[in-house]
């Protein structure tokens, strides 16, 4: 197995696998209803379904940079604000975590691994380092959903 077949095999246990730290995306945001994934059980704290969110836009944006793309950080960090906190807009939410889930493992499956030493110009790390920072990024929001759902009233 080559190692972006390694990196696929991560992403793939963190999304809906077995990962060490025995927890997955998937298995998580299915036991969260809209009403709770809209909560703001810490005062000026996120939502869950802000931090949903915010994983999308960063695979969005990180897989965009590793195409070539050179991206503009926005001020927000890509944290919005919640404007329709129906059923079917949680479920669009789920549905676009699982389409980038599905272009990062599309991506991966192409990559050519001589690519993994190329510099992002912005900041001067490597691919490597940026595809391995997606999976870093989503373990780390992963733990504060997994806290947040333990506070949420359902």
């Amino acid at each position: 197995m080559n190692e972006a077949h390694r990196i696929q095999a991560l992403f793939t246990d963190l999304y809906h696998g077995h990962p060490w730290l025995d927890v997955t995306l998937q298995d998580t945001l299915s036991r969260i209803t809209p009403e709770l994934a809209a909560q703001h059980p810490i005062k000026d704290g996120n939502t869950i379904w802000e931090i949903v969110n915010h994983i999308i836009a960063w695979r969005e944006d990180v897989l965009k940079r590793v195409q070539g793309e050179v991206l503009q950080n926005p001020t927000n960090n890509y944290i919005e604000k919640i404007n329709d906190p129906s059923h079917e807009a949680w479920q669009q939410t789920l549905e676009a975590l699982e389409t980038s889930q599905k272009e990062w493992l599309y991506f991966l499956n192409t990559f050519n691994e001589a690519d993994f030493i190329n510099e992002y110009p912005v900041n001067k790390l490597t691919y490597y380092q940026h595809i391995h920072g997606v999976i870093q990024h989503d373990s780390y929001h992963l733990g504060q959903i997994v806290l947040l759902a333990k506070m949420v009233k359902s």
